[in-house]
Formats: C-alpha cells, sequence, structure tokens
C-alpha cells in the first residue's frame, strides 16, 4: 500500500471511529454515567490500532484510585497510547481546548485545562480536586513542553502541586511513566527517525501529522514504575527530580535497546484503595 493511500485509509478510520462516539460519550458525561470514564479508553485502544501502533507494557498502571500519573512528552500519540493504559483524565493546557476537533475530544474526556494567568488558580485547584474526591486518575506531563524522543527533560516541580492532595484514603500516590518511540516495521528508529514521531520546536501540527499517517507499523514502549507520594520526599522539587530521574531512565533504556532497569518498588500507601 503506497503512503498516499495509508494516510486516506487511516484518516477514514478515524473519522468513523471518531465521529459516532463524540455525541455518545457527550450523552454519558451529562448523565454521570459510570461508562464516561470506560469509553474514552476503549476509544483510545480503538485509534492506536487505527493508526498502527504497537505498544510494549512494562510494570503494571497503579490500581489505587485516584492516582497521578507522570510521564514524558514526545508527542499527541501520547494521549492515544495513554488513554489506552489509563482509566483517567489528563491535566493540559489551557489552549489545548481551543483546538478544533482535538480540543473538544479533550473536553469529552473531561480533561483540566490550566493555565498561569492571575485569578484562574482558584478555579483550577477546585477542577483538579473535584476529579481526585470522584476518585478519577490524573495524567500530567511535567516537563510543560514536548522533546525530540531521544531523552527526558527535566520536570518542572510546580506542575507538582497537585500531589499535595490528601483524601480520605491518604496521601496521593504518584506513578512515574516513560514513553519511548523505538520501531519502525520491526526495525531500531534510531535518532535521525524518531523526530518522525516527536512533535517538538516550531513543527507545524498538520504537515507532521501527515507525514506519520504514511509510516508503517510503529513500536513504543511504555514503563510503569514504582508508585510514590509526596510525603517519601518531602518537598515538590525532590519528587518532581526523583521522578525526572527514573522516567529518564526509562527512556534512554529503551532508545538504546536495553532491558529497563527497575529500582526496588517502594511499599503503596496502606491507606490506599484500589476502589472503582
Amino acid at each position: 500500500m503506497s503512503a498516499t493511500l495509508l494516510r486516506l485509509v487511516r484518516v477514514v478510520l478515524y473519522a468513523a471511529l471518531t465521529l459516532p462516539l463524540m455525541p455518545l460519550q457527550a450523552a454519558l458525561v451529562a448523565m454521570r454515567s459510570p461508562l464516561r470514564r470506560r469509553l474514552p479508553r476503549l476509544y483510545h485502544r480503538w485509534v492506536i490500532r487505527v493508526m498502527g501502533f504497537r505498544v510494549t507494557v512494562t510494570g503494571e498502571p497503579s490500581s489505587l484510585r485516584p492516582t497521578l500519573f507522570v510521564a514524558n512528552h514526545v508527542s499527541f500519540v501520547d494521549i492515544e497510547i495513554l488513554g489506552a493504559l489509563v482509566e483517567g483524565c489528563f491535566i493540559s493546557k489551557a489552549d489545548v481546548a481551543r483546538w478544533p476537533l482535538f480540543g473538544w475530544l479533550a473536553k469529552l474526556q473531561r480533561t483540566v485545562f490550566v493555565d498561569r494567568r492571575v485569578g484562574s488558580t482558584h478555579h483550577q485547584r477546585n477542577a483538579i480536586r473535584a476529579r481526585l474526591d470522584e476518585a478519577d486518575n490524573l495524567i500530567l506531563f511535567p516537563e510543560g513542553t514536548t522533546g525530540d524522543g531521544n531523552r527526558a527533560l527535566p520536570f518542572k516541580s510546580a506542575l507538582f502541586s497537585v500531589a499535595d492532595y490528601a483524601g480520605a484514603h491518604g496521601p496521593l500516590p504518584v506513578q512515574p511513566v516513560s514513553i519511548a518511540y523505538t520501531r519502525l516495521d520491526g526495525m531500531p528508529i534510531g535518532r535521525f527517525y524518531r523526530p518522525f514521531f516527536a512533535w517538538y520546536g516550531d513543527m507545524e501540527f498538520l504537515p507532521h501529522l501527515w507525514t506519520m499517517l504514511g509510516l508503517g507499523r510503529a513500536g513504543v514502549e511504555v514503563g510503569f514504575h514504582p508508585v510514590v507520594t509526596l510525603a517519601q520526599f518531602g518537598s515538590r522539587k525532590a519528587l518532581a527530580e526523583h521522578c525526572y530521574r527514573v522516567v529518564a531512565e526509562g527512556v534512554a533504556s529503551a532508545v538504546a535497546g536495553r532491558p529497563q532497569l527497575w529500582p526496588t518498588p517502594q511499599p503503596q500507601p496502606a491507606a490506599a484503595t484500589a476502589a472503582q
């Protein structure tokens, strides 16, 4: 199949999957149905199949609810991949809400949009707390931007303010997650080809998306690392540095084709629960 035909097939399949499900998810959100949490995960699983991604997972997502998942950010495809693996809501920058189609999809997944405008902090804090009080998992990209996929960027400690949350079940569990795009049609991608998947810098969105849609089957490695809490480190900065080190090592190991070296698992908070 030619690259152009492959692109067209993927666009048609994506539209055929997405457009009918949007009003269904809107109705589920309006009715506060439990399915409003489950449908997005199924949707993302179908999308990554349509897009030709094969995901290999090391470790296990936290079963504690709520959990804050913190991951490095390489591409807009990260949303589909983590959305397929974790039942949760994303924390995203505010301008995403204004994007055509993708902003609507983000709202339907009950994304929490954050910005730095004076006067918005209180509203954002309340929105995040509301998600956590309802035992919704949250997914955060604490680099604050996307990278080239060859390495993780340092995590911004200010974005870990959500880790201050302590609900009825104790401190909020935090799970570092590493994402690496490693193979194309079974062959190692290498530093030169990885930016075909990474979206960063001044790349224009639509040309980058069109190029990526014409590629073959891509391999992605996702590592779920041991769960920690803010209480174990004493400060947001120390927690952010720990999560960055773990994720950076996970990315480096995946990119180099080495087996990931897992630290000794930390005990999960005894007071936390795996409530659904």
